[in-house]
């Protein structure tokens, strides 16, 4: 039996650029609602940002075997992906038009195991605190029961987006 997985992502420089043109949040709505292409990270994991509003983003997930490790579960660069992408999209829907964020750092708790038998997760992000240069985020990563399956802090640094 083989295993193989096919997919396209468009040029990312289409969603950086309407980055620069909107801000945080309506950028992030226009995503969501395929107006703009999501990033070529989305479709290599296949994630979804399926909620966003001010402070907060929800991304989901199936994972499958294509994520395994050697050991016979999701990667947990994997989770931390799903973690970050939402901890930094709470952050970003924010941020004014002209301000962009970078994660300075990520801190993952990992607290279970995930499988292909797990089913959709979803990584939930928000904002506890925002201020003019940083902003600290956390998100946490449930399962369709809403078992915390691991958990991150993030800070990200807040900066003019460059001309």
């Amino acid at each position: 039996m083989g295993r193989t997985r096919t997919y396209s992502w468009d040029d990312p420089s289409i969603p950086a650029q309407s980055a620069r043109e909107l801000a945080g949040l309506d950028f992030l709505r226009a995503m969501q609602a395929g107006l703009i292409p999501r990033p070529p990270i989305g479709q290599t994991l296949d994630f979804d940002l399926d909620e966003v509003e001010h402070g907060r983003a929800v991304f989901s997930f199936l994972p499958g075997e294509e994520h395994y490790n050697p050991i016979g579960s999701v990667h947990g660069g994997v989770f931390a992906t799903l973690l970050d992408s939402a901890a930094g999209c709470a952050v970003q829907s924010t941020l004014p038009r002209g301000t962009a964020y970078t994660s300075l750092d990520l801190t993952v708790k990992f607290l279970r195991p995930i499988t292909a038998e797990t089913g959709r997760v979803r990584a939930i992000g928000t904002v506890v605190n925002g201020g003019r240069r940083t902003a600290l985020a956390q998100a946490q990563l449930l399962d369709a029961d809403d078992r915390l399956l691991a958990h991150a802090t993030s800070s990200c640094l807040l900066f003019p987006i460059p001309a």
